[in-house]
């Protein structure tokens, strides 16, 4: 088929409904958006000139076999989805688990990251009394815009499933092509709101969990807890790194955002490294894709670079945020003469392929496929919550 390159920015987020097991939604999503897939790993040059090349090596197909062999352990019912997705799209099964290792096997077998671009999202939360809001732009590699969607799915499992005995899970996450839900933007039934930033540790790890099937177990957590436990990831700890913003609409007592940075875990170790920091009523979270607390080394480049620049023009450009209005200001600013918040230059590697908001009193999510200061919304979901 013939590769779709250079679309202009489409006004399009696509959703799918599907209910069933886990293989049955991944292949339902994998069917629907089989165009989308196959278009995305074509165009995908980490996957094409990196993570390809290294797995038809010895050395690199020796890091994917250990970690697909953890993961199948912990989470065999994500590994059937990505299965089903695999199936339904028509594409090779390892081509999308090589996506959800992303630079594990390039910082395992080479000692260094595929890319040295600016890669990341930036993250606010205001936490006021009638504001009450999680802001998040969602920044990847140029050949990821337009290729995305949102997956709505009610998973009811025959009997538990994985390390942590799930049997039931609904959820709405908005998804890159071809990966499994719960690393950009998502809630569950539960009422957890979430959205991530990565991190880039300069040291990853073969044979633990990858980052993408942590957060797509965190789309099952009912509470705080439960939370920091899958984060944790008790007996193998994280392969790499990223940082989760979120809050539960149904906690009791006050509203409460945090901000947890998870880092790989350390040698010798069988669990994630973990920071988190909690922003109580007037208080408010700022986070882009550089370490602020956790004492991991990081890979240094572009991506800090650029996480540095974001986080200057938040703290001098802006005052301290308390509403919806400030956060869509800050989202859509492109005033930095470095690297901006909200990314759109033509010959960017990194572009800002949408901006969500997720407001907590109303408990809608907005999202807008371009700059929220000056389009209007593209569509406006509302937070469905499992009230017993």
């Amino acid at each position: 088929m013939p590769v779709t390159q250079n679309i202009p920015r489409r006004q399009c987020i696509p959703i799918i409904y599907t209910r069933g097991t886990h293989y049955d939604v991944g292949y339902d999503v994998g069917r629907t958006f089989g165009a989308i897939i196959k278009n995305f790993l074509q165009l995908s040059g980490p996957l094409n000139e990196s993570y390809l090349p290294l797995y038809n090596t010895p050395e690199g197909r020796k890091v994917y076999n250990e970690t697909l062999e953890s993961v199948k352990k912990s989470f065999p019912q994500y590994v059937q989805e990505l299965e089903g997705t695999a199936d339904g799209a028509q594409v090779e099964f390892h081509k999308l688990f090589l996506l959800h290792m992303d630079e594990i096997l390039p910082n395992v077998v080479q000692s260094k990251n595929a890319t040295d671009q600016p890669i990341g999202c930036s993250t606010i939360c205001v936490n006021e009394k009638d504001q009450q809001i999680l802001g998040h732009t969602e920044d990847a590699l140029a050949e990821t815009l337009n290729h995305y969607y949102f997956v709505s799915a009610h998973i009811v499992s025959p009997g538990p499933q994985g390390k942590y005995n799930v049997t039931e899970e609904r959820f709405t996450s908005l998804c890159y092509a071809g990966h499994l839900p719960g690393y950009t933007m998502n809630y569950n039934h539960h009422g957890l709101v979430f959205s991530i930033n990565t991190l880039s540790a300069k040291r990853l790890n073969s044979g633990k969990t990858p980052r993408h099937f942590i957060t797509r177990a965190l789309l099952s957590a009912d509470n705080f807890e439960k939370a920091q436990k899958i984060i944790r990831d008790f007996g193998v700890g994280a392969a790499d790194g990223c940082s989760i913003n979120m809050t539960f609409l149904k906690q009791e007592g006050n509203r409460l955002f945090h901000n947890a940075e998870m880092g790989p875990a350390s040698p010798g170790t069988d669990q994630s490294q973990l920071n988190v920091l909690t922003a109580s009523p007037g208080e408010f979270i700022l986070h882009c894709n550089k370490y602020l607390r956790l004492p991991v080394e990081e890979v240094g480049g572009m991506i800090v670079e650029s996480s540095n620049d974001r986080m200057v023009t938040f703290t001098k450009s802006f005052d301290a945020p308390k509403t919806r209005n400030d956060v869509i200001q800050m989202l859509g600013d492109t005033s930095s003469t470095g690297h901006r918040v909200f990314r759109d230059e033509p010959d960017a590697f990194i572009k800002t392929i949408c901006v969500g908001i997720f407001d907590c009193v109303n408990r809608t999510w907005t999202l807008y496929s371009d700059n929220p200061k000056t389009s209007e919304p593209l569509v406006v979901l509302p937070l469905f919550i499992k009230e017993k």
